[in-house]
């Protein structure tokens, strides 16, 4: 199921036994979860009919203790396992040590009983697994079991194209306004952490009226990212050839580290000579065509075209390869004693050259 199919049944109160929230992307697992842990039950009846455990807390059977209880004075109890990857014997096999734990007499493995209780679920209990970072074999019984008799969502990470479009929709559905560029800005300084976008929005909209616009000087006051010194603006500078430009923002960026850290920078400057070097390629330049081919807002495809003019296609792909060699430093090889400050000198002046 989507994260919209799963939100609509909960508002029109239609609840599952079983939720397994999984995947890469952690953002719309703690949402569903939330939602669930907040508006499921009453406030007088969470006191006895909720209960939220973490994974590496918990074990397999006192997991199915806690779900084959009844609720009290209440048509539902909900149970909760956030972090459920580190819970034992969950899906992975169980050690030695926890063999023994199992239950002998009846020689099932707790993944045995696990598939027992899923297969034949409490109705009356609403179980919650709170996966992240991984998601199940589609081809096991485990998973087949929850599709007939639960939810299974898995959330995957975004790709960082699709980063800009999330944040406009996100503003959007939020009542509130944001143009390109300061989009961009956004995506740009907070990389593809939806958790975190969104808790740096909120703070965007304390200071707004709903219908108001997220502008480029709102988000450098608020969020503490300059308007003038980003990876934007030195992804613009480099496109342009503006030496002078470009050695300032290296020089801001040196002096403030956190502003924009080195295994950040590089895969951002990464992708702009590699959507430059796409450009190259295409035979059709109309607006909405190279903003569809370089997943770009149409805003930007100016840019795209300055950076064209600016470098070959031999010099992209030249730029492309200095990168890669770069980020294999800011790891340690080839590099004996350079700094990311230094490391991103050398790299933006190899660049213009």
């Amino acid at each position: 199921m989507t994260y919209e199919q799963i939100t609509a049944d909960l508002k029109k109160k239609i609840y599952a036994p079983v939720y397994f929230l999984c995947g890469e992307e952690p953002y719309y697992i703690d949402l569903i979860a939330d939602k669930i842990e907040n508006e499921v039950l009453s406030e007088g009846e969470k006191e006895f009919n909720q209960t939220v455990v973490y994974g590496k807390d918990l074990d397999v059977l006192t997991l199915i203790s806690y779900a084959r209880r009844y609720p009290m004075m209440s048509n539902y109890q909900v149970v909760i396992v956030k972090e459920a990857q580190d819970m034992r014997g969950l899906i992975s096999k169980a050690s030695e040590s926890e063999k023994q734990e199992e239950d002998k007499d009846k020689g099932k493995s707790y993944r045995d009983l696990l598939l027992e209780y899923i297969k034949q679920p409490t109705q009356s209990t609403i179980l919650v697994f709170c996966y992240k970072y991984k998601s199940l074999d589609k081809r096991k019984s485990f998973y087949k079991e929850l599709n007939k008799h639960g939810v299974y969502f898995e959330s995957a990470r975004l790709y960082d194209n699709k980063i800009p479009g999330w944040i406009q929709t996100f503003i959007s559905a939020s009542g509130y306004k944001i143009g390109p560029k300061a989009t961009q800005l956004i995506a740009d300084c907070l990389g593809n952490d939806l958790s975190k976008i969104s808790n740096e929005i909120e703070k965007l909209k304390i200071h707004l009226k709903p219908g108001d616009e997220i502008t480029s000087n709102l988000i450098q006051e608020h969020i503490g990212l300059s308007k003038e010194f980003n990876v934007f603006e030195l992804n613009d500078a480099l496109g342009k050839r503006n030496a002078y430009r470009a050695n300032l923002i290296v020089q801001y960026f040196n002096k403030n580290p956190k502003s924009s850290p080195l295994v950040l920078t590089l895969p951002q400057l990464c992708n702009y000579f590699i959507k430059t070097l796409t450009y190259h390629t295409l035979s059709d330049r109309s607006k909405d065509s190279v903003a569809k081919a370089l997943g770009i807002h149409p805003f930007f495809v100016n840019d795209y075209e300055t950076s064209a003019r600016s470098y070959s296609r031999e010099e992209c792909m030249r730029n492309i390869a200095f990168l890669r060699e770069y980020d294999n430093r800011s790891k340690g090889v080839n590099n004996l004693s350079a700094d990311s400050g230094q490391l991103l000198k050398e790299l933006v002046s190899k660049i213009l050259n």
